[in-house]
């Protein structure tokens, strides 16, 4: 059965097809024809997640899995947070990032404590299943790296590289997305499943 990954975000589309290569399962993207999905109106990851995996399930009447994900700074209380892609007034990648470095000028670096926190949710007639991942970091004070979208040439992970300048490969090992699609993987054949036998 194909499930729909519940996303325009073509980044995060890319790491999805990245992470389920090799698996038993048949991810797709949405039809062109599904121009937007629906606002993100919910207070946490989980609900921004489930509106999208729900409103596209139940569109093409598969399986969806949706994903909310963002950056939470320790010394900004948690921000961006859930408004992660909608930080600065453009919105665009370099903006954002741009942004969070101005409101963190002059902090030192024992005070740029951030993590970038994901959670998936699938969801097929009626049936929920979610997962979550982090991944624990700090933010930069400048740019570097290529790789990657959002804030990853800001957000410098625990072995000191940018996330920006890892590779693929390397980056799925250890990202909030990859950690939250493993721990959803073992539970999309008891959504499906369950679906069938109720």
């Amino acid at each position: 059965m194909k499930i729909a990954i519940a996303t325009k975000n073509n980044g995060k589309l890319k790491e999805f097809e990245e992470l389920a290569r090799g698996t038993s399962h048949d991810f797709i993207k949405i039809p062109e024809n599904i121009k937007d999905l629906p606002p993100e109106t919910g207070s946490t990851f989980y609900e921004n997640a489930l509106i999208k995996a729900e409103y596209i399930s139940k569109q093409l009447g598969i399986p969806a899995i949706g994903d909310d994900s963002g950056l939470e700074v320790d010394a900004l209380d948690g921000s961006p947070g859930i408004f992660s892609a909608r930080y600065s007034k453009t919105g665009l990648d370099n903006d954002n990032c741009l942004k969070l470095i101005e409101n963190l000028d002059g902090l030192e670096d024992d005070k740029r404590g951030a993590r970038f926190r994901c959670c998936l949710v699938g969801y097929f007639e009626g049936k929920i299943i979610q997962s979550y991942g982090t991944l624990e970091g700090s933010i930069a004070r400048e740019f570097k790296g290529t790789n990657g979208f959002g804030y990853d040439p800001i957000f410098i992970t625990e072995n000191g590289k940018h996330l920006a300048e890892l590779e693929k490969d390397e980056k799925n090992i250890i990202s909030h997305r990859s950690e939250a699609f493993k721990k959803l993987l073992s539970k999309v054949s008891e959504l499906i499943n369950k679906s069938f036998e109720e």
